[in-house]
């Protein structure tokens, strides 16, 4: 599948795994493959308890911090999501003092976020 930089002039947060390409809501990806593999956050808007409240908040907090770096670029997979939504599969490359990395990893590494695999549910509470 062919790769391509999405040329966002804004860049605004809608939850951990999900922002706004302009006015384009769009899925982030980890490291992983669309479909199989990547990240999820806790529910920002449909939580099921008070931890998963706080843990969501926390997520899009540092979303938010990790597309406010200078030099943050979009990468469009090729991939949709396989929900009604069909939003695009990213990722956000954050420039790091050691090169670049994914806003997924990172927030995989940092406790934000949890590998999702295919048919695979997380619980948050």
């Amino acid at each position: 599948m062919l790769t391509m930089m999405l040329l966002c002039t804004t860049l605004s947060v809608s939850d951990g795994d999900s922002i706004y390409c302009d006015d384009e809501l769009v899925r982030i990806l980890g490291d992983g493959t669309p479909h199989e593999t990547g990240v999820d956050t806790p529910e920002l808007r449909t939580y099921k308890c008070k931890a998963e409240a706080v843990a969501a908040q926390s997520a899009r907090d540092r979303m938010l911090e990790l597309i406010s770096v200078d030099g943050v670029r979009v990468e469009d997979s090729g991939e949709r999501d396989r929900t009604q939504t069909r939003r695009r599969l990213v990722r956000v490359w954050v420039p790091t003092p050691t090169g670049k990395r994914t806003a997924g990893s990172i927030l995989l590494e940092e406790g934000h976020a949890r590998q999702w695999i295919k048919g695979q549910k997380i619980d948050w509470c």
